[in-house]
């Protein structure tokens, strides 16, 4: 099944106000391609799902515009925007069986029952749920809904796929397996879909690009690989990568990066003197070569992660974490040496929290 459009989206300065005067969206700007995976990723709060329903006609902007294909699609009704929402409770009427939820959409639109129910087989089947279609929701596992969900927004055959939050009420094994199916079925229906989470590792893992949001504003957009190689700001460094990134005060003078414990010369000028240094756990070396910075780290706490370990400990006055290989045996108390590497840092001015390399 593949769909006989998609479509291109884009928010054009668009802003959502609440009546207790809360900015929700704040001049948000947008491009999203045909067929695009895009993840739209931050905390609670940070604007990411009233965006998604400004797109979806379920909110109004008070400014900007929304385009798909470009055409404004503002005033346009939710109803004819010809998209399709999956939700973080899957909205399943639990009277109606497996079947009868997929087709309602089709429904709706008058579809007759006769008519729409090859479709709606060839769907379930596609989503493992063809043996599924006479049961109800409460005989379902949380999986199986999520899919059936999936199944009545695929049947419709939108321009744009939006989903919000859909995996978050699975357990951790059924998010993994559930973040597969869906690149896959992305991958075989060729559609834009545009999917809204706070949990980075969906999105690093899923996306063609990321846009990363904070308090209404966007803060970077860009490919998983190239969010996590150069983060725009502290925010964005802290926010993407499985383990958090540490962050160091330094000073920068006459060329140096001045840490507590350790120093090393900037790649190139910067004009900063008060930085913040940003080192993901994964980017400490054990092996440490000639030219390459070193630190002490006294260990205070171990975490055994099969074939790694990560290191809690303090460098001088800095609390750092590290992660390292298993093999070695290393107890709290020990003091280990560790070297940087430097192209894999990150440096940022203290005042702005903006990126200097």
């Amino acid at each position: 099944m593949i769909p006989e459009s998609m479509a291109s989206v884009t928010f054009d300065g668009v802003t959502k106000r609440f009546n207790d005067g809360f900015t929700a969206v704040d001049k948000l700007d947008l491009d999203i391609h045909d067929g695009e995976f895009m993840i739209l990723v931050g905390p609670s709060g940070c604007g990411k799902s009233t965006s998604l329903r400004l797109l979806a006609g379920l909110e109004d902007a008070d400014e900007g515009q929304i385009s798909v294909d470009g055409q404004v699609v503002n005033d346009i009704a939710p109803r004819d925007r010809d998209m399709a929402m999956v939700f973080q409770n899957y909205a399943l009427y639990p009277h109606m069986t497996v079947a009868d939820n997929i087709m309602f959409g089709l429904q709706v639109r008058g579809t007759r029952k006769k008519d729409a129910m090859p479709l709606v087989r060839d769907t379930a089947e596609m989503l493992g749920l063809g043996s599924l279609l006479g049961r109800k929701p409460r005989e379902l596992s949380g999986g199986q809904r999520q899919r059936v969900a999936l199944a009545r927004a695929i049947v419709r055959d939108p321009k744009v796929f939006l989903l919000d939050e859909p995996l978050s009420n699975l357990d951790a094994q059924l998010r993994a397996e559930t973040r597969v199916q869906l690149q896959a079925l992305h991958q075989r229906l060729g559609a834009t879909f545009i999917y809204v989470t706070h949990d980075q590792v969906e999105g690093m893992t899923m996306g063609d690009r990321i846009a990363v949001m904070r308090d209404g504003v966007l803060q970077q957009l860009a490919p998983p690989k190239e969010l996590y190689d150069h983060p725009a700001n502290v925010y964005v460094a802290g926010f993407i990568g499985s383990l958090k990134m540490n962050f160091v005060p330094v000073g920068i003078e006459d060329g140096i990066v001045k840490a507590s414990s350790f120093s090393f010369p900037v790649p190139r000028p910067v004009q900063a003197r008060e930085g913040i240094l940003g080192i993901r756990p994964e980017h400490f070396s054990e092996r440490i070569e000639d030219g390459m910075p070193s630190l002490p780290l006294l260990v205070e706490i171990v975490e055994v992660l099969g074939s790694d370990q990560l290191l809690y400990g303090k460098s001088g006055t800095d609390s750092l974490v590290a992660r390292v290989s298993a093999q070695r045996n290393i107890a709290p108390g020990d003091t280990v040496t560790l070297g940087l590497e430097q192209q894999s840092v990150h440096l940022f001015d203290r005042a702005t929290e903006q990126a200097l390399l």
